[in-house]
């Protein structure tokens, strides 16, 4: 019986772990990249429609990233054709890591 406890205590504190890791990065994304990417992750902002932002709400576009991609992308920024699209950011990698896994959670 002591074995099954101490099991289940360790998959409960990993569960904890990325339940925060995943309100971090609800706040984190709240506070950074809604102006573009949308509350839902569609794109259709203002902000969004002009820049072009892709619809990460849905599995095709979600699938066509990868998460060491998306770091890059939101770590260094996005340019075409000399344009900025996004700008580097100055988050911290936990914070940009947190926001990803966030974005992941809107695929429908």
């Amino acid at each position: 019986m002591k074995k099954i406890a101490l099991l289940a205590l360790p998959a409960a504190f990993a569960l904890a772990l990325t339940t925060n890791a995943l309100a971090d990065g609800a706040g984190v994304y709240a506070d950074n990249c809604t102006k573009c990417h949308g509350d839902d992750g569609k794109g259709a902002t203002k902000m969004g429609t002009k820049l072009g932002c892709k619809d990460y709400s849905t599995a095709a576009v979600q699938s066509a990233i990868t998460d060491d991609q998306a770091f890059k992308s939101i770590k260094e920024g996005l340019k075409k054709d000399d344009k900025t699209l996004m700008k580097p950011s100055e988050l911290s990698d936990e914070d940009i890591k947190a926001s990803i896994a966030y974005l992941r959670t809107l695929k429908k």
